[in-house]
């Protein structure tokens, strides 16, 4: 892990011009957009010229679906940090033929014969946005370094390593590698395809979340001086007054509340906490709590749930900064049981509120939580048990307490942003520096 420079380093004392690509960017907030926007911020008040290109998506299935919400096509400067937004553009009858894409990429990854560049060609149009290729195809304008991710989104992230190499700068991937659970393959396999592992292979330095990620990449043939573990944080001032009082005045809710917060989506387990509450209502009055966007599958399976069953729910959507904060006074418990997270920046944020936190034992999720330290860790898609471990917190008040001070602890020793800049500052430097080398000893 490379150690913070002092104050008199390169990046310090000289302006950069730094591009980070990433296919959703603020006004919308999810985890790895969090990453990227406080990166990105941070830089700029050290007083570095930061460019974001981004699209106009803000529901997930936005890239693939027209009639999802979007972002106002609009180029503005947010904390000092420019924002370029791009418009996504439809194959007909996307809302099929995106998923057919998807699907068959993944069909031909499996082949045993040389599929690369037909995968690349195809990796185009998930999602399209030609005018982002074009912008970073032809654009005359200088960048220091060029970081990008969403290795599942794979069209900008090519588009990001075709600029790199064009301008011959240091290009950084982060490739939010969602590896599902170890013994189910239909996650990852949308991560590994030969195409995207090209990408990797290709990257001047490989961001990973956690251990698990890298270990992944290593033996997918990355090379393991290019992979940096450093992982996601919080910023807690920017977290913390949330005010429990409020929440459960304006949502009307007395009983004590489970929450989620994130994309509703069957593999983030949101189905699955549904049905874990039904077994919690027999015997106690719980309120589930969803904050999030929702993918139409989700919706759909709620829409069929009884009205015993929406009675107990509250459905938020996308909620405000000063309502999250207040959720998470206000919850009893912190649920999300994805099995398609690289990491979990929610469940730090619940820790810095000192509440439980339960996730699936997949993805990067068990090198967040510790299981039975500072929350409980479930088998993806286990009802039964997931059911067990919310009752259990609710049933004890002190476990509950234990646990979430233990996440508290472990936030502020190693977790916040002030942590984890210092690591993406130092590589960008030294990336940058070799980069800066090469080209005076080749001049």
């Amino acid at each position: 892990m490379l150690a913070c420079l002092p104050a008199t380093c390169f990046l310090a004392t000289i302006l950069l011009k730094i591009l980070h690509v990433i296919q959703r960017y603020y006004p919308y907030i999810g985890g790895a957009e969090l990453t990227f926007q406080e990166i990105a911020e941070r830089l700029a008040r050290d007083g570095h010229a930061i460019t974001v290109y981004t699209t106009d998506a803000w529901d997930l299935e936005r890239f693939w679906r027209g009639d999802k919400r979007a972002v106002e096509l609009v180029s503005e400067t947010y904390n000092d940090v420019f924002i370029e937004r791009f418009e996504i553009e439809y194959l007909p009858f996307s809302r099929l033929t995106f998923p057919l894409i998807k699907r068959g990429m993944s069909l031909l990854a499996q082949l045993p014969f040389h599929t690369t560049p037909l995968l690349f060609s195809l990796a185009r149009f998930t999602p399209y946005v030609p005018s982002l290729d074009a912008a970073l195809d032809t654009t005359s304008e200088h960048f220091d370094l060029v970081h990008t991710a969403n290795i599942s989104l794979d069209s900008a992230v090519y588009a990001a390593y075709r600029l790199a190499r064009r301008k011959k700068i240091p290009f950084v991937l982060t490739p939010f590698l969602h590896l599902g659970e170890d013994d189910d393959a239909h996650v990852r396999r949308f991560y590994t395809m030969p195409h995207q592992l090209e990408m990797l292979k290709r990257a001047d330095a490989v961001i990973v979340m956690t251990e698990r990620e890298g270990n992944a990449l290593r033996e997918r043939g990355i090379a393991r001086e290019k992979i940096h573990r450093i992982g996601a944080g919080i910023e807690p001032h920017a977290l913390l007054g949330g005010d429990a009082t409020r929440f459960r005045k304006e949502f009307q809710i007395d009983a004590p509340i489970v929450a989620y917060i994130g994309t509703a989506a069957f593999d983030k387990g949101t189905t699955h906490l549904v049905q874990a509450m039904e077994k919690i209502w027999e015997s106690r009055d719980v309120t589930l709590v969803l904050a999030g966007s929702q993918m139409s599958a989700f919706e759909k399976f709620f829409a069929a749930q009884p009205d015993a069953v929406k009675r107990r729910v509250r459905q938020l959507g996308f909620i405000s900064a000063e309502t999250k904060r207040d959720l998470l006074a206000a919850c009893d418990v912190l649920a999300m049981p994805s099995r398609t997270d690289s990491f979990g920046i929610v469940y730090l944020e619940a820790w810095l509120y000192d509440k439980p936190v339960i996730g699936a034992r997949a993805g990067g999720v068990p090198e967040v939580i510790d299981d039975q330290q500072n929350g409980f860790l479930v088998k993806f898609g286990d009802v039964d048990a997931l059911a067990a471990r919310i009752a259990q917190l609710l049933d004890n008040p002190a476990l509950a307490k234990k646990l979430g001070e233990q996440g508290h602890k472990k936030v502020l020793d190693a977790m916040t942003w002030e942590q984890q800049y210092v690591q993406v500052r130092a590589l960008y430097d030294k990336l940058i520096r070799e980069a800066s080398n090469v080209k005076r000893n080749n001049f």
